[in-house]
């Protein structure tokens, strides 16, 4: 092959550039670590954990994927103002915003016929119920069912992402990095 023949090659920053998600979340990761080692921290990473399932829940409701990063930023803002207030939190926000969903899609009868939406719901239920059950729990115990919690949810990203369907693929693909990363080093107590 001659030089005029020969493939042009991709510069390593196009690469990066195509798999943003995927290096946003390193980043990300890297910005946690060390926040799973205390009880506070645990806590803190069982707060949030709802906010993965309900995510999934509104956009599916929606039926808007482009809906998925706006609402990835109102639900940190969520957090960060709820935090900040200490009057209530972030999981049982985000538990009333899963029940009104649930219960609105429920009496207009879309739940009971959408088998997607039926999915999210049961996501919802397990992922959720992780987080609060390491709220409510002995720390010790807490902490390996909320890791379980978040690492199972990044499975649940990556099926999502082969399946390319409910939210928009980047988000997956960002979401499924960092949930396991953070499960593992909530199981690491890292």
């Amino acid at each position: 092959m001659t030089a005029a023949t020969a493939a042009p090659s991709v510069p390593w920053y196009r690469h990066v550039a195509a798999r943003w998600p995927a290096a946003l979340a390193v980043v990300m990761t890297v910005l946690t670590f060390g926040g799973a080692e205390t009880v506070d921290g645990m806590h803190s990473f069982a707060e949030i954990l709802p906010m993965l399932p309900l995510l999934y829940v509104v956009v599916a409701t929606l039926e808007r994927r482009r809906a998925t990063w706006p609402l990835v930023v109102v639900g940190f803002a969520l957090v960060f103002l709820l935090r900040g207030l200490d009057l209530i939190s972030p999981a049982v926000v985000f538990w009333a915003i899963a029940l009104v969903t649930l219960v609105w899609t429920a009496v207009g009868g879309r739940l009971w016929r959408d088998g997607v939406l039926q999915a999210q719901a049961v996501g919802m239920l397990v992922f959720g119920g992780l987080g609060l059950a390491g709220l409510i729990i002995d720390p010790d115990v807490g902490r390996y069912l909320v890791a379980a919690g978040w690492f199972f949810h990044g499975v649940w990203d990556v099926v999502h992402l082969k399946l390319d369907k409910v939210v928009a693929r980047s988000f997956a693909e960002w979401c499924a990095i960092i949930d396991v990363v953070i499960g593992i080093e909530l199981l690491l107590k890292l």
